[in-house]
């Protein structure tokens, strides 16, 4: 098995969306945030990523993000 750490997890999301990364682009970086074993500072704060997921797009965005991180996590679909 092989494990992985994504590092500051949630500035990097935060930067992605900052920089007008598309929805499936968060959403490969939301599922890398998903299947890290990060802890502590390096941990993904969910409610801070989703707030300005909400704020960049809508509901329906967030919801589809993470439909595309967990197809990614569970089956290992691309968006």
């Amino acid at each position: 098995m092989i494990r992985f750490n994504l590092v500051c997890c949630t500035q990097t999301i935060l930067h992605e969306i900052a920089n007008k990364a598309t929805q499936k682009d968060i959403a490969l970086t939301y599922a890398m945030a998903l299947k890290s074993q990060a802890q502590g500072a390096d941990k993904p704060d969910w409610s801070k990523i989703n707030h300005a997921i909400l704020d960049r797009w809508s509901m329906s965005g967030l919801e589809r993000i993470k439909k595309w991180a967990w197809n990614l996590v569970l089956k290992g679909k691309e968006p």
